[in-house]
């Protein structure tokens, strides 16, 4: 076992989150646990076909940076493990479930499956199953916001782009030419780097030269941070300062957030690879204990509250099962339609 990370320190100060705010992460981090427990679920039962790769471990990354944002308004860009930024975006659980049974009530209308999202309406820009492929789409969302306020004079064209990929897609050549462009140009810009740890099967410390992801930006004078990825206000924190920088004009940042997956690298991957004391030390860390432990203690809320509000999104998640299971299949007639753009 390769010696584990140190974690950036983070204390939040007390009164920093108030009481809504502590709800909304909560229920955004435990929308996406639920829900991709019961994708592993259904597709062990025979419901989803093709690749799966579950999000469990990471939801902190997901809904600190994408609720620090503004959902509905700023783009959003994915990977192939994409299901709980769309959910964090917008995207109701009832069109993910269904895009995942390959229903033509999906968000993508049943043609993008797993690895596919898309929804233009909530600024979800794409899941995407080539290694990095998602980060030049992301930057090129933050270009047009640029352009339009700066070249076009439109003022209120202050958009936001985040673009969310691995540790595996840092050694990608995309990614340091976006990286020169963002920086280049000054691009509202978030680029989250998702570091668990393992490129597929691959250890990231076996794979580059430079672990520290975060410290690549500066090559290009791009401001660049570690934070704890398996602590949501931690995220949020940095986050809202990022979008805050962007917003302002003062360019990119990059963000490196230390997390883990707590499932393989799909629901194919028997997980034999990862020593069973990493995962041991990780699990420990489970960043949707360690807000509910930290709400509590703050007096913000009772475990009253979290249990019903477990309930309630436990039950939008079934809902979300059964519109799905009750969708219709993509028309046949239909197989050549959305290859090419419509008016």
């Amino acid at each position: 076992m390769v010696q584990e990370r140190t974690l950036p320190a983070f204390e939040p100060k007390s009164g920093e989150i108030t009481k809504a705010e502590g709800l909304m992460l909560y229920r955004d981090t435990i929308l996406g646990r639920f829900f991709e427990d019961k994708c592993a679920e259904m597709y062990y039962r025979g419901k989803m076909f093709g690749f799966v790769h579950l999000y469990n471990g990471q939801e902190a990354v997901s809904s600190g940076v994408i609720k620090a944002m503004r959902p509905g308004q700023d783009y959003v860009s994915s990977t192939y493990r994409d299901h709980v930024h769309a959910l964090s975006a917008g995207v109701p659980a009832r069109e993910v479930m269904a895009e995942l049974f390959g229903k033509e009530t999906g968000c993508s209308k049943g043609r993008g499956g797993s690895m596919h999202m898309f929804s233009k309406e909530h600024r979800l820009l794409g899941g995407y199953a080539f290694v990095a492929e998602g980060i030049p789409v992301a930057t090129g969302a933050a270009f047009a916001s640029k352009y339009r306020r700066d070249a076009l004079g439109d003022a209120s064209s202050d958009l936001v782009s985040a673009c969310f990929f691995g540790d595996g897609a840092a050694n990608n050549g995309q990614f340091f030419e976006c990286l020169n462009m963002a920086a280049l140009w000054k691009l509202p810009m978030l680029y989250v780097v998702e570091n668990n740890k393992w490129a597929i099967g691959m250890s990231h410390e076996r794979a580059t030269s430079v672990p520290e992801i975060y410290t690549k930006g500066a090559a290009f004078g791009m401001h660049g941070v570690q934070v704890d990825g398996m602590d949501v206000l931690a995220v949020y924190s940095v986050a809202k300062e990022a979008v805050a920088r962007a917003r302002a004009g003062e360019g990119p940042t990059l963000i490196e957030a230390l997390t883990y997956r707590f499932r393989g690298h799909s629901l194919a991957d028997p997980d034999e690879l990862r020593p069973k004391e990493e995962k041991e030390f990780w699990f420990a860390r489970d960043p949707i204990k360690k807000l509910a432990n930290y709400l509590i203690a703050e007096g913000l809320v009772t475990t009253e509250e979290l249990a019903a509000l477990d309930r309630e999104v436990q039950a939008i998640v079934d809902d979300s099962v059964e519109f799905a299971e009750n969708s219709p299949e993509p028309d046949p007639s239909e197989l050549r339609r959305y290859i090419f753009a419509e008016d």
